[in-house]
């Protein structure tokens, strides 16, 4: 394995997630692309501006990339643009990633159902292989 792909959550705190993608990616010898999606489609019919839609998805591949390099592992963070599924899985197509990594959902059963799950569309719509991460114990 020589490359993943970690999916971070605009605006949510997941060291969880990160360390274990380091851990992973540590034992496999790979490198870490953490990558975070802005979600907005097109963005002439989007309330806000692009960059400023992306400014909380950026936040968070930065903060996710720095605490896996602290574990030691080369990691570097990439801001997208467009529906957040899409954007990494055409990500990890074009870095011809080994292995996408995403985080387990922490919304309530109705959120879920009303917005749906986005590892679950990933794991569904995705030619590579994807892991998703659940928090530990109490953040769920």
């Amino acid at each position: 394995m020589k490359r993943i792909v970690v999916a971070a959550k605009a605006g949510a705190q997941q060291g969880w997630l990160a360390e274990a993608a380091a851990e992973l990616a540590a034992q496999a010898g790979a490198v870490v692309d953490v990558v975070s999606a802005d979600g907005v489609d097109v963005e002439a019919f989007s309330t806000i501006p692009r960059t400023e839609a992306a400014g909380p998805a950026r936040e968070a591949a930065e903060a996710m990339a720095e605490q896996v390099r602290g574990h030691g592992v080369e990691a570097s963070p990439h801001t997208l643009h467009g529906p957040i599924v899409r954007s990494v899985l055409l990500f990890a197509e074009d870095r011809d990633a080994d292995l996408i990594v995403a985080g387990a959902t922490t919304r309530g059963r109705v959120a879920r159902r009303l917005l749906g799950e986005v590892p679950i569309e990933m794991i569904r719509r995705s030619r590579r292989p994807v892991l998703v991460i659940t928090p530990p114990g109490g953040e769920n």
